[in-house]
């Protein structure tokens, strides 16, 4: 079986990582994969041992000439499937494409905003199948009236392997920059507005009123970095807050974390909690999208309305001032991951749907 793999995110954020475990799973059951994705995107290097990889200019959702790119690379590679993993134009133009090549596209939906009816209608008619990383957003595009017999879940995944880490405390302060006593909250999403970091900021100044060891990392990187910044000056927050970027070695940070925070106000699933779980780390997330999927309120984390700084303050502070309950939710977090999120179900479920359409 040959598959073409569309993938035109630039940088290796969560969606591209599940690309990647993807098609190393796919190398290994003997798929032959090939990857287009966007000239100078890191996915290229980190692909190539399990893909032949195609990179080409990919410009978002206007680049019209995408169709002619993506349906020459389709004549030359002759793909039996054509699975397209992300926006930016690709799912449409990369199913035009398809189409007119008369081979079958598999788009993944890994957001969970709605989209206008007829965006659905037009888009999705041009996949073959649609997979949904969560229930969650599988019941938004049914809503938005993708017929449901294109619809299959295969949940997003995680290779513990990278996070199952000791802590060294000392060396990941003096990394990040602060007090080697420092208790450490991190949120690991783009800064964008609908992942809420600006309702933890709020929520940072009586936290530390009542744990003055307290850090907070913001990990990733984004267009609302500037605003994010402005609101912790203003607030005098500048000492406890760390703006780390994307960074290579957050799996060594990670396990260092008391908590991970996700105050989404919109999720598809969200790759960092499954992260987080693999690394004994217990989270408080919002109850949105996908979230309640991956973090099962007292089992792995608990659960808060979304923009609510208060009630995010107090369940931060629970696991905080419960060592026992930390560590039950850590070890949950790991059970969990096991049993629900492995890489082998998820590649096996997403061949089940490429062995579907090829009969």
């Amino acid at each position: 079986m040959r598959v073409l793999h569309v993938e035109a995110g630039r940088h290796l954020y969560g969606g591209a990582q599940q690309v990647v475990y993807l098609l190393r799973g796919l190398a290994a059951l003997g798929v032959s994969n090939q990857l287009a994705c966007p000239l100078g995107s890191a996915i290229a290097g980190v692909a190539a041992p399990f893909a032949e990889v195609h990179a080409i200019p990919m410009r978002g959702d206007l680049d019209l000439t995408l169709v002619i790119r993506l349906r020459r690379l389709i004549r030359r590679c002759r793909p039996d499937i054509v699975h397209l993993h992300s926006r930016a134009g690709a799912d449409l133009f990369g199913g035009l494409a398809a189409r007119l090549s008369r081979v079958p596209a598999v788009g993944s939906r890994r957001v969970d905003n709605p989209e206008p009816r007829w965006v659905v209608a037009t888009k999705y008619r041009l996949h073959d199948r649609v997979v949904a990383i969560s229930d969650a957003i599988g019941r938004v595009l049914v809503a938005g009236g993708l017929p449901p017999d294109k619809l299959r879940v295969v949940r997003s995944a995680i290779d513990c392997r990278r996070f199952e880490q000791p802590c060294e405390r000392t060396r990941v302060c003096a990394i990040l920059g602060v007090p080697a006593h420092s208790r450490l909250l991190g949120v690991a999403a783009q800064l964008i507005p609908r992942k809420g970091h600006r309702f933890l900021i709020e929520a940072l100044p009586g936290l530390i009123a009542e744990l003055p060891d307290l850090r907070v990392v913001l990990f990733g990187k984004g267009p609302e970095e500037a605003a994010l910044r402005t609101q912790v000056a203003a607030a005098g927050l500048e000492a406890r807050v760390v703006f780390a970027g994307f960074r290579d070695d957050f799996p060594e940070i990670l396990p260092c974390l008391e908590l991970l925070v996700h105050p989404a106000l919109m999720e598809g699933l969200g790759v960092s909690l499954l992260e987080a779980s693999c690394a004994g780390v217990p989270i408080v997330a919002s109850a949105v999208g996908g979230i309640p999927e991956a973090v099962r309120d007292g089992v792995n984390g608990l659960l808060v309305p979304p923009g609510d700084a208060a009630a995010l303050a107090a369940a931060i502070k629970q696991p905080l001032a419960d060592p026992a309950l930390a560590g039950r939710l850590g070890q949950g977090g790991r059970r969990l991951v096991q049993d629900a999120f492995s890489v082998e179900t998820m590649v096996a479920g997403n061949l089940a749907v490429y062995r579907e359409l090829l009969g």
